[in-house]
């Protein structure tokens, strides 16, 4: 049988949920919008959030937060265009959303090591910008689950806004199964020792995609929310927007429980990534090291190819494996971005393997072997 490449992590008390929901005739947004939030906060702690339909909804009104006014004191046009520094291995859907706000994309490269911003790469893109472009905001994506130093990008003194859509969890300290033995610690402590999320968020406003390849899943939508006072309150001033802008009860209801499953999620992702990562090391191809394997939420598993994309993903169609290009459907993947070389270079020769809860031991250890004989 075929393993796919993604695979939301739906169970049984996932379907229940949407089907109390259902039955409830409460599908639209309301009372199980509400309910998501608060769950999110008893994990971020964050001030003030909004649970919105799509990740597009929440970047455009973080941005709008954040955009300056077009008019000088004098009140005379603005001439000078307003850039936002983003990576070039961020999800295509940025620039439309750049589009509709007349904002100006300064596309910034990534390092081998890993692939995202850091501060260096983001002050050689605020260096190289067009002279009549203005930087007014950086959005950091963490791809694939890869958290950079965002202490450090703040620090430039420009507004940032974080998305972790594909990280979260990331800060979780589950430890190991004999740690747990030996602190005698059962999982339910566990989880309510692990949530240190909030010390870790550095951005002005944050997303969390709730996508379907994203960590957590509603089967579509985002929270978009800010960490203080100040910066909730400009949230606040979005709190009338219309129902259609907001996530609806029946996609909540099925958040709210993958909020509840992610210390168990996680676990299984990294038990399945050891696994990985040894067969990995038999091979000559590479990958991304985090800067901490205990603190990855393992949101995926790739390799960084010696041999040509298209002959490693025929090997493992082969295999009944589906693997995928890890960046086609980011800006430098649909050929923007050529400034940024070694975003280029990564998407022609990155790979992506399935890593996901649901996988059985069984396909476990067939993805390990497809991992060992790459060609």
């Amino acid at each position: 049988m075929k393993i796919e490449i993604f695979s939301p992590t739906i169970r049984r008390k996932e379907m229940d949920a949407v089907l109390t929901a259902m039955v409830e005739d409460k599908i639209g947004p309301g009372e199980r919008n509400r309910l998501l939030i608060q769950t999110a906060k008893e994990q971020i702690n964050f001030d003030y959030a909004l649970a919105l339909r799509s990740p597009a909804v929440a970047l455009f009104l973080a941005l709008k937060a954040l955009k300056p006014q077009s008019a000088d004191d004098s009140g005379e046009k603005n001439l000078r265009k307003q850039g936002v520094i983003v990576s070039a291995l961020s999800p295509r859907y940025y620039l439309q959303v750049l589009q509709d706000l007349q904002l100006t994309p300064v596309f910034c490269d990534v390092s081998y090591d890993l692939p995202v911003m850091s501060r260096e790469l983001i002050e050689t893109a605020t260096a190289a910008k067009p002279s009549d472009v203005d930087v007014c905001a950086i959005v950091i994506h963490h791809t694939l689950g890869f958290v950079p130093d965002t202490a450090a990008i703040s620090e430039l003194g420009i507004p940032v806004i974080e998305d972790i859509s594909q990280s979260y969890g990331s800060w979780l300290s589950l430890g190991s199964k004999k740690d747990k033995e030996e602190n005698g610690k059962n999982d339910n402590e566990e989880q309510q020792a692990g949530m240190q999320i909030a010390a870790r968020i550095d951005g002005v406003f944050c997303i969390l995609g709730l996508e379907e390849r994203d960590m957590l899943t509603s089967g579509g939508g985002a929270l978009l929310f800010a960490m203080n006072r100040k910066d909730g309150n400009a949230l606040r001033s979005f709190s009338g927007i219309p129902g259609e802008y907001c996530l609806p009860d029946i996609n909540a209801a099925l958040a709210v429980v993958q909020f509840k499953e992610i210390m168990r999620n996680i676990e299984r992702r990294r038990d399945i990534a050891e696994v990985f990562i040894q067969a990995g090391l038999r091979t000559r191809h590479k990958r991304f090291i985090p800067i901490s394997q205990m603190e990855y939420c393992n949101y995926s598993f790739s390799l960084i190819l010696e041999a040509g994309l298209k002959d490693v993903i025929a090997y493992a169609k082969k295999k009944e494996i589906e693997i995928e290009n890890a960046f086609e459907n980011t800006i430098a993947g649909m050929g923007e971005a050529s400034n940024c070389p070694v975003s280029s270079s990564l998407c022609l020769r990155t790979v992506l393997f399935p890593i996901y809860p649901m996988l059985r031991s069984q396909e476990v250890e067939r993805i390990s072997r497809l991992i060992m004989t790459l060609p």
